[in-house]
């Protein structure tokens, strides 16, 4: 099954292997949260000056998957030169407490999940 998948094969029904996939790519949730975090549509190069260890050819891909899946969308704007916007969807808003709570998740337990992984790695 390739990365940019329409649908498992095997189960077709599975969420997990449908959406989940796609949401826990490398930049995805860095891009969307980019993005529900402005008022206004944003431009590529604003997107990448918030994520700048994400590589445009990366960042492009990101937000290609995330269009695809309703939850960016992508404005043209037929200018010289061309001008190009992107924005959360309903659907990418809906999502947005959920990865806050996550977020909240990661940063209260992140000291006990580093204490523990030198704890695993010092057993070895």
């Amino acid at each position: 099954m390739t990365k940019d998948f329409i649908q498992d094969p095997i189960f077709p029904e599975c969420p997990i292997r449908n959406v989940l996939a796609r949401i826990s790519g490398k930049w995805t949730l860095a891009v969307l949260y980019t993005l529900g975090g402005s008022d206004a549509p944003m431009r590529f190069r604003d997107i990448e000056q918030k994520n700048p260890d994400c590589s445009q050819k990366m960042l492009t891909q990101t937000l290609r998957g995330l269009e695809a899946d309703g939850l960016v969308q992508r404005t043209v704007y037929a200018e010289m030169p061309p001008r190009v916007e992107y924005s959360l969807t309903e659907r990418g808003h809906s999502f947005l407490p959920v990865l806050r709570q996550l977020l909240n998740w990661a940063y209260q337990n992140l000291h006990d999940i580093i204490s523990d992984r030198k704890k695993y790695h010092e057993q070895d």
